[in-house]
């Protein structure tokens, strides 16, 4: 499949999100958004540099400039979409909802297990495991479409297409339903400080001095100082994301299906164990995944086949 000069189901939900953000940006900033009209205009630029880089595949730039960027441009826009929704989520919420969260999980589980996971399983070994399974997240969303695109533009195209439409989809619920997660119990996040009543519901109040001790968690918390957004916890798109990446190795690269599984099954229950989500927003990220997979497959091969694109087939099974 070649690198195509019109519009696909990627561009279409990439500008759609972007365009939607837009407008809640014109007409519901607050004072929590000071730079409102920075956003919008970086939202006008994002809109126009992807129907330049639709209509100018195919023509005067360096070919192969513009058809890596054609391909991958929707990547820095998932940090930057992520990162924004940290500035975003206080327009219609005056603080985060965590308390809520926090009910819910009382509710259905009858306690907090994203503390108290690692209070039961202390040990550095596992919280490493744990920790570098989480970091690794970011190499396993990237590398499968480094793969994918060195091995075939369709299926790249029907990977990148999905993965962005369960991302966007869970950026807008972080912009509607600020929550933070676990984090709060132990210190205050962006001036958020949890209520009291709320922070006796955890059955510690510090970190466990054996996970302190290691190297993937004190990366992760350099990594979480640097780029976290507050205010995106449910649905965890760690979760759904890192689904939609095995459901996509089951289907093209059948040789890594099983390894890739269990590192997918890792990074989901470290999300709980690193106490970065509360067990709702883990079980909301699978049901995120099990709905807007399907969804975004349906969309996307209607896409194609209205447009008379070319379907990308499922390799044999053996390879």
């Amino acid at each position: 499949m070649k690198t195509t000069s019109h519009y696909t189901f990627v561009d279409y939900a990439s500008q759609a999100y972007s365009a939607l953000v837009l407008v809640l940006i014109l007409f519901f900033h607050n004072q929590t958004v000071p730079h409102w009209g920075w956003l919008a205009a970086a939202h006008l630029a994002g809109l126009a540099v992807v129907h330049g880089l639709v209509r100018w595949t195919g023509g005067g730039w360096p070919a192969r400039v513009v058809d890596f960027l054609r391909h991958f441009y929707p990547v820095p826009f998932y940090l930057w979409f992520f990162c924004e929704t940290g500035h975003l989520n206080l327009m219609f919420f005056p603080e985060y909802m965590d308390p809520l969260a926090i009910r819910w999980d009382q509710a259905i589980f009858g306690g907090q297990p994203s503390v108290l996971f690692m209070d039961r399983l202390p040990w550095l070994p596992l919280s490493e495991i744990f920790y570098a399974s989480y970091f690794s997240y970011y190499f396993i969303v990237v590398g499968m479409g480094v793969t994918l695109f060195l091995r075939d533009r369709g299926q790249f195209f029907h990977y990148i297409s999905v993965v962005s439409f369960v991302f966007y989809l869970c950026y807008v619920v972080y912009i509607f339903l600020p929550i933070i997660g676990p984090r709060v119990f132990f210190q205050p996040i962006n001036g958020y400080i949890l209520p009291e009543a709320f922070r006796r519901m955890s059955p510690s109040d510090i970190y466990p001095e054996a996970v302190r001790k290691g190297v993937a968690f004190h990366v992760m918390g350099w990594l979480y100082g640097i780029f976290e957004s507050p205010g995106a916890a449910l649905p965890s798109s760690h979760v759904a994301v890192a689904i939609c990446t095995v459901h996509f190795s089951f289907r093209y690269l059948r040789r890594i299906r099983y390894p890739h599984l269990v590192l997918g099954t890792l990074v989901c229950l470290s999300t709980l164990y690193c106490r970065y989500h509360y067990a709702v927003d883990v079980l909301a990220g699978v049901i995120t995944a099990a709905v807007l997979i399907p969804l975004g497959n349906r969309l996307y091969f209607r896409f194609q086949k209205s447009a008379g694109q070319p379907m990308p087939a499922p390799l044999p099974c053996c390879q």
